[in-house]
């Protein structure tokens, strides 16, 4: 039996593993974190953990096979800390602590980590085949983080979820978009471009007998992604339309539409061109300091 002293200290070295982890894989939303109370910060960080480890399953696997299988793991590991079963891993340990101490419903998790899994299930030619799609998987990977963090911040809101709704789905989109260069060069079996918006804008072609999406044809790229970031344009304007009705507790945990926001700004100052250098630059394009000052300053005004 362990000491209650190797207890806690285990436990405090997992949620430190966590805060690193967001801080060196999703830096502009660490800082997010760092804006909301201590007691909904701590347990913040275990879940944006629990969000890099199944968004990079894919990315970090030598075997498209070996990073499904990673996450159908998780997906095990989830019903695992529901049940309060032992795991040996400094995320899962962290995150049973947070389930354990706090309201944070099951399907949320369970949600984000299946959409994951059948993403990475798809077929080299099985691209989204509308916007609409696109959105749902946005909503089921970024959305349930913000639903799970209110309610482990103990909100209870419909207007706060309604906003989280619209802010997950822009937040996912426009770092689908950013992320597509990165995809594109990596071989990724899936580019995020719905199969209409392709066709609308004679992105595809028929090559080895499967409907793919060029990416050479520059000008008729920038106007697809256009299209696509107009939409997450506007759940950023219906979340922000809520902002008068949505609990003064529950603005910081929708922070995450500042980042969101500083993508869209600069995929207009780079004409829509997701090739451009500049979209990788200090924080999501813009200088460290100014993506914190901006952050701040939306924090104190009780800005999302």
């Amino acid at each position: 039996m362990s000491s209650p002293g190797t207890v806690t200290g285990k436990l405090r070295a997992a949620f430190s593993h966590c805060v690193q982890q967001v801080r060196s894989y999703d830096y502009h939303h660490y800082l997010c974190l760092l804006e909301l109370q201590p007691e909904t910060r701590k347990a913040a960080f275990a879940l944006r953990a629990f969000n890099v480890e199944t968004s990079r399953a894919m990315d970090v696997a030598s075997d498209p096979r070996i990073g499904l299988m990673r996450l159908v793991w998780w997906q095990e590991v989830i019903d695992k800390v529901y049940s309060n079963k032992l795991v040996e891993h400094p995320t899962v340990t962290a995150l049973s602590s947070v389930v354990s101490r706090n309201k944070v419903t099951k399907a949320w998790l369970k949600r984000s980590v299946e959409a994951r899994i059948n993403d990475a299930r798809r077929e080299v030619a099985d691209m989204p085949e509308d916007m609409e799609e696109l959105e749902k998987y946005a909503e089921d990977t970024a959305s349930t983080i913000l639903y799970a963090t209110l309610q482990l911040a103990g909100i209870t809101s419909t207007a706060a979820d309604h906003a989280a709704s619209h802010i997950g789905k822009a937040s996912g989109l426009l770092l689908l978009l950013r992320s597509l260069p990165y995809h594109a060069n990596h071989n990724r079996h899936s580019i995020y471009i719905p199969r209409k918006v392709a066709s609308k804008h004679g992105l595809l072609v028929e090559k080895s007998g499967q409907v793919e999406v060029r990416l050479d044809s520059r000008e008729a790229l920038c106007e697809a992604v256009f299209e696509m970031a107009s939409v997450a344009n506007a759940h950023l304007e219906k979340a922000r339309g809520l902002a008068g009705t949505v609990p003064a507790e529950a603005r910081r945990v929708l922070l995450p539409a500042v980042p969101a926001q500083v993508i869209l700004d600069t995929l207009k100052e780079v004409q829509f061109d997701v090739f451009d250098p500049r979209l990788g630059w200090g924080v999501l394009g813009v200088p460290p300091l100014v993506y914190q000052v901006r952050l701040k300053w939306n924090a104190w005004r009780g800005n999302f």
